[in-house]
């Protein structure tokens, strides 16, 4: 993969935890580079800033997702106000996406069992609760931090929906599946597969039934489009914003996917070639991406760019895919725009 290396000098200055992402999957850094960047995380940047934001209790704003200050009648919970970020889960989810050791946050799990109550019906936080989302990050983060959340995991082969995705509001009766939620349960799933092998009930294969039915609920809808009339399902698909937060989009879901695919051994489903082509198009004429938009709500701090810039997080993530299909169909991602041909799938 060849780089501008204006462009590639541009990534590498970031926060340590982007730069070790860089490092790893973009420069091919020998390993003893790029975990020394990672390490840096937790003492520098984004990670050490959250990481001392941490109450005495285990929590972040003094809640388990939401902030203990939050007025679940007041105009923070508005339907356009967004959702807060500062609290215990999303920190956790930040923490963990940028690469910081468990060890950074040693006995935290134990502080989060004896201390920490879902807003929903005050359950005990690893334990989880109904919405799949929020289950989802409870698995990934309970998985890295060593708490026992294989009941979650259990959880996910018994409320996954018949078309095989899911969706948080199958608690108000919902039978559909739902992208959002779909995405970040797939997340979590690989994560906890990947960190503990995935065994439930005595053997990995039903939570990887479970997580590839899931994968075949988006691909058949080609990442991006509703499959009775194949029109884009909603604006929220194509769009280019970073974090991701809860939020399904295209780039999310791509990047799942390329992770998925490398864990399995697999190459690249030709059914991804539409979101491909998306992220492909979006590029700009210099190799980046720009923010299109911030999703709204509490934050601690902004870790990317304002809506029209260029996003260092974005480009990072978009060059990845485009490398990770690129060299499957034994094409040069760097050399333009051209509509992907895909690969063919091996799964």
């Amino acid at each position: 993969m060849t780089l501008d290396p204006i462009l590639l000098a541009w990534l590498l200055d970031s926060d340590p935890a982007l730069r070790w992402q860089v490092e790893r999957d973009l420069v091919g850094a020998p390993a003893e580079v790029w975990t020394a960047t990672r390490a840096r995380v937790a003492t520098e940047g984004f990670g050490a800033r959250l990481l001392a934001l941490q109450d005495a209790d285990g929590q972040w704003a003094g809640g388990a997702y939401f902030p203990g200050d939050f007025d679940f009648e007041g105009p923070e919970a508005a339907d356009d106000a967004g959702q807060p970020y500062t609290a215990t889960t999303w920190s956790l989810n930040s923490l963990r996406d940028w690469g910081v050791d468990a060890n950074a946050l040693a006995g935290t799990a134990e502080l989060l069992a004896a201390n920490s109550r879902w807003e929903y019906e005050n359950l005990p936080y690893w334990n989880g609760e109904v919405d799949a989302c929020i289950n989802a990050f409870t698995l990934a983060n309970g998985a890295w931090l060593g708490a026992n959340v294989s009941g979650l995991a259990q959880w996910f082969v018994d409320h996954q929906m018949t078309e095989g995705g899911w969706n948080c509001e199958w608690v108000e009766g919902s039978t559909r599946s739902s992208f959002h939620s779909t995405i970040n349960s797939l997340r979590g799933l690989l994560y906890y597969e990947e960190v503990t092998g995935g065994i439930v009930n005595g053997t990995p294969d039903e939570l990887r039934a479970a997580r590839h039915a899931g994968e075949e609920y988006l691909l058949k809808r080609r990442l991006l489009h509703r499959l009775s009339t194949g029109d884009v399902v909603a604006p929220w698909a194509p769009t280019f914003v970073y974090p991701f937060r809860w939020f399904y989009s295209a780039v999310n879901a791509a990047d799942y996917f390329r992770q998925a695919a490398l864990h399995d051994g697999v190459a690249p489903d030709p059914r991804l070639a539409d979101a491909i082509d998306l992220i492909r198009a979006a590029r700009q004429p210099d190799g980046t991406w720009q923010q299109e938009r911030r999703h709204p709500g509490r934050v601690w701090f902004e870790i990317d760019v304002p809506a029209g810039e260029p996003s260092k997080w974005l480009t990072f993530y978009g060059t990845r895919v485009l490398a990770w299909w690129d060299a499957a169909a034994g094409s040069d991602p760097s050399s333009g725009p051209a509509r992907s041909d895909p690969p063919a799938a091996t799964r």
